[in-house]
């Protein structure tokens, strides 16, 4: 039978259309049997399908049918792998659509503002272009098994603390070239089927009734062409939040908010052609869903749990590999003991609407197979014991042992959704350990499992470093496999590892007073702010060790076109120099070492990882566009490609290019229309303005200006310079040059 939603829309009352903008329990849109639209049903996500009972609540008190658990979007972000992603996605859709789920509710690729983040596992990156192409992978692969995705939470979501009132107070600037560009990407080149607004306010509104944010951004610049879900609980008022172009309350709230909508509809205060419009969007969300959900469709548990496997590996990042006795500790030869409650207790997912029933569950104790253990410490949720006798007992194995691999992390208790993080180091507990065990045993691996950057202060009591974020229900096996050497690691940072919370780029401005959080790092994030700043950092962003090694050489770069037409194709040879195969992923960021506005000292625009065999090379290109070169102008509301050098910088971490090249890039008028309020300065660089003013700059008789007073006249408004006095010409003359200057532009 075919769903014809034209059809359907024309014949539903008033009262039907207003009950379908609204769910019609925590899980199912509503269904109106009289006109044969059925109600389909949406679950949590991302990183597996967590579907509950039909009564069960958001927050994932109840229990859930089981699903793959695979890594959080922390460790699948590391691999900097599109095409694991990709793979990843359709695994997800498979398994939405054998649950016979219309939509699963991620991915999340709000950007890493802070480490502090409580629900920075279930985000990519620091950097938007990194969020943007892999939350593109991932959407796509999901959306390839005929299931949708919820891209969330748009916008500005940043932090828990606060999260259902706060205003995320930012610039334009900053929110069209940080916050924005993940959410863009996915969307155009996506076109998730529906997008999840946040609760938080963006600028003082509410995002659920932001009609430039829902509305003029989202689908009249962006051409989205699905469905704006709320966050669940995220509508205050459904009136105005139609109007602003929100499409769908989730959950239920009742028949309130349906009566609210029929009653504006019949004042006229909601034009019923607005109704009509996210009423229209709602039945073509079930059109679409229709054929997945009635599918009887399987999945293959096995196959599923070795991807989750695979990418947990792909996902982990070698810190620190420094030799032993002239040998890396890593991958392990010989006899080792493994200290640490999280070996057989995991943390392999965070809490909160995200939380997955796993169908099976490894631990790294039982896949690194018989080797002695102590726990050493204690951690929430785990067995009990006493902290100092289990680390006593710790001390005296790894005293006898040739290697200690020591797995640390956060409690769980640490990372959730709904509250942030309250410190950035690891508990005392466990780096007393670590130290007491370094202090008889200098062959210490420590192997991480938390959901966001840690302070690494006590590195220089391990040899070793493997952060392995949450690494899913396989990330047990994932981390034997590394440990061992089956795997290579290839995984890379996307978020920066600082020493100390103070250092980070929303120190004192997070989480925010009396309602407000304001952004006032500006476009200074992660990296950003880190290179602009000249701070050390414990590990830069990008980086990540191997147990092979590559060289980069004939790196060259190429500009085409001009202004938002310009493009530059970057080409490296890679070349693996070591005796294993292993991943490198080629990184290339943008400088621009001379603008109007302060820019970044470099921004990711393109990267690839490439495998090679020991000895083999490989060209690697990758191709710029135009957006690569650009900034938003405040001034022009644009992207705009300012003239002049460009520098192109190749290489492994923000913090480790291998070459770079300069490149002339000839630009596009950055001129706005001049008003009498803009400044000399401004006149001057305008191609018509500017000679109309210098001639008629004209110094009364006897008055001097020396390079002092035009500098300080340079800065000064011209209609400013009329009213001194100092200029020639009055108000009526310069009012004049406006309307010539305007007319010759």
């Amino acid at each position: 039978m075919v769903f014809d939603v034209e059809h359907v829309l024309a014949g539903l009352t008033l009262e039907e259309k207003a009950s379908l903008t609204s769910g019609s329990d925590f899980w199912h849109t509503q269904g109106v049997d009289r006109a044969g639209v059925p109600a389909v049903m949406v679950t949590d996500g991302p990183h597996g399908l967590r579907k509950q009972a039909e009564d069960a609540d958001h927050l994932g008190l109840g229990a859930s049918v089981p699903a793959t658990c695979f890594p959080p979007a922390a460790a699948l972000g590391s691999t900097w792998d599109p095409a694991l992603l990709h793979r990843v996605g359709e695994a997800l859709g498979r398994e939405t659509r054998a649950n016979d789920v219309a939509v699963l509710l991620g991915p999340g690729v709000n950007i890493k503002r802070t480490p502090l983040c409580g629900r920075n596992f279930e985000y990519v990156s620091e950097d938007p272009f990194v969020a943007g192409v892999l939350g593109t992978a991932i959407v796509a692969g999901i959306q390839s098994q005929g299931v949708g995705t919820s891209l969330k939470h748009f916008a500005a979501n940043n932090q828990e603390t606060d999260r259902m009132r706060v205003s995320a107070d930012i610039d334009e600037r900053t929110l069209r070239e940080i916050y924005l560009p993940a959410f863009e990407a996915i969307v155009t080149n996506a076109q998730p089927w529906t997008v999840m607004c946040s609760y938080n306010k963006v600028n003082d509104t509410y995002a659920s009734e932001n009609h430039w944010l829902l509305t003029e951004l989202l689908r009249d610049e962006w051409a989205f062409e699905g469905l704006v879900v709320s966050d669940w609980g995220a509508v205050h008022d459904r009136v105005p939040a139609l109007t602003a172009g929100l499409d769908l309350q989730m959950p239920s709230a009742g028949s309130r908010p349906d009566d609210e909508v029929v009653a504006a509809v019949r004042a006229g205060t909601l034009d019923e052609a607005v109704l009509d419009v996210a009423v229209r969007r709602v039945l073509r969300l079930v059109e679409r869903s229709l054929p997945g959900v009635r599918s009887q469709d399987t999945f293959d548990v096995d196959e599923h749990h070795a991807l989750a496997r695979e990418a947990a590996a792909d996902g982990s990042v070698l810190l620190k590999n420094d030799p032993v006795d002239g040998t890396p500790l890593l991958p392990l030869t010989g006899d080792f003991l493994v200290v640490g409650e999280f070996a057989r207790t995991p943390r392999y997912q965070g809490a909160g609407s995200s939380q997955v029933n796993p169908t099976r569950l490894d631990t790294a104790l039982d896949a690194l197979g018989d080797v002695p253990f102590e726990p050493g410490f204690t951690i929430a949720g785990g067995p009990e014991g006493d902290d100092e006798a289990l680390r006593a007992a710790a001390v005296a194995a790894a005293r006898e042992a040739a290697t200690v691999v020591v797995f640390l992390g956060l409690p769980g208790p640490d990372e959730s959704e709904g509250y942030d993080r309250p410190r950035l180091g690891l508990p005392d507990n466990q780096v007393a350990l670590l130290e007491a065990v370094a202090a008889v045993n200098p062959r210490v691996v420590v192997v991480l499992a938390n959901g966001s950057a840690v302070s690494v202060p006590w590195r220089g009591h391990a040899a070793a470093i493997l952060e392995t974020w949450l690494g899913g229900q396989a990330g047990g096996s994932a981390v034997a496999d590394l440990l061992r050497g089956t795997r290579t690691p290839s995984g890379r940072l996307t978020e920066t590892i600082p020493h100390r919370i103070t250092d980070t780029p929303a120190f004192g401005n997070f989480p925010g007073e009396a309602g407000h959080v304001r952004y006032g790092e500006g476009v200074l994030v992660g990296y950003r702010w880190y290179d602009a700043r000249e701070l050390d950092v414990a590990y830069p962003f990008g980086h990540g060790l191997s147990y092979t090694t590559f060289a980069y050489s004939d790196v060259a770069a190429t500009v085409s076109g001009t202004g938002s037409d310009a493009a530059v194709d970057v080409r490296v040879t890679v070349t693996n120099t070591g005796d294993r195969a292993g991943a490198e992923v080629v990184q290339v960021y943008v400088r621009d070492p001379e603008a109007a506005v302060l820019r970044p000292v470099r921004e990711l625009k393109g990267f690839a990882k490439v495998v090679l065999e020991p000895g083999a090379s490989q060209e690697v290109a990758i191709a710029l566009d135009s957006r690569a070169l650009s900034y938003w102008h405040p001034g022009l509301h644009r992207w705009v490609v300012e003239g002049g050098t460009f520098v192109v910088e190749v290489g492994a971490s923000s913090r480790d290019l291998r070459d770079s090249v300069e490149l002339e890039v000839e630009g596009e008028p950055t001129w706005g229309p001049l008003e009498a309020m803009s400044t000399v300065a401004e006149w001057f660089a305008h191609p018509v303005g500017g000679p109309l003013l210098q001639a008629a700059l004209v110094p009364p008789a006897g008055v001097t200006i020396d390079d002092t007073m035009q500098a300080m006249m340079l800065e000064m408004p011209a209609l400013t310079i009329a009213d001194f006095g100092l200029a020639g010409f009055d108000r009526q003359a310069l009012d004049r040059l406006v309307e010539q200057a305007r007319a010759g532009s």
